[in-house]
């Protein structure tokens, strides 16, 4: 039995490039991998991208209303038998959505390897997260530092540089002046009492 994987990170802890060396590393030996991402991540379009300044094309980019195990079922029937599935961004799926990627690895025999943050700006869960966290077979922290050089496991939202704590749960890096950076518990909370 294929399991479902989460790997989680705080900002910056290259999550998505280490997607796209799974999906290399699938490729190299001629197996098929399918890279979807939520349609709500504006950030490279249809790509994966990485700060490194990597990116690779997503096969399939899902709404909140798709079936995950229905479209995977489909495009697997119409292109290639599916080695491997990796999600970008999976924070941003619903909880539903979730159930559809434990439900392709147990009953198709898919490994489906997802990548996203665990806590937003406000240290608020993501629906797609906590959906993980409770049924991922394997559940994996990729590790960062904060800017003091201390473990970082939260994410800080700038807008126009400075660091907010109030607002939408989502607004995507690099659009409309706003940027993330990774933080530790003590710089988070310096932060927050300075805002």
């Amino acid at each position: 039995m294929s399991k479902l994987y989460f790997r989680y990170g705080a900002m910056n802890s290259g999550k998505s490039t280490h997607l796209m060396q799974v999906a290399h590393n699938y490729e190299e030996r001629g197996m098929n991998v399918v890279i979807i991402k939520p349609s709500i991540d504006k950030k490279g379009g249809d790509k994966v991208v990485s700060r490194l300044g990597v990116e690779k094309k997503v096969d399939i980019m899902i709404s909140e209303n798709d079936n995950i195990f229905e479209l995977l079922s489909e495009y697997s029937e119409e292109k290639f038998k599916i080695d491997c599935v990796l999600v970008d961004e999976v924070q941003f799926m619903k909880s539903n959505q979730i159930d559809e990627l434990f439900k392709i690895a147990v009953t198709l025999d898919i490994p489906i390897i997802c990548y996203g943050l665990r806590t937003d700006f406000k240290m608020n869960g993501f629906e797609g997260s906590n959906r993980l966290l409770l049924l991922a077979h394997s559940i994996e922290e990729m590790k960062t530092i904060c800017a003091c050089g201390k473990k970082a496991i939260l994410n800080g939202r700038k807008i126009n540089g400075k660091f907010v704590f109030e607002g939408k749960q989502v607004a995507i890096d690099e659009q409309d002046d706003i940027r993330y950076e990774s933080l530790c518990g003590e710089c988070y909370y310096k932060y927050k009492k300075l805002n």
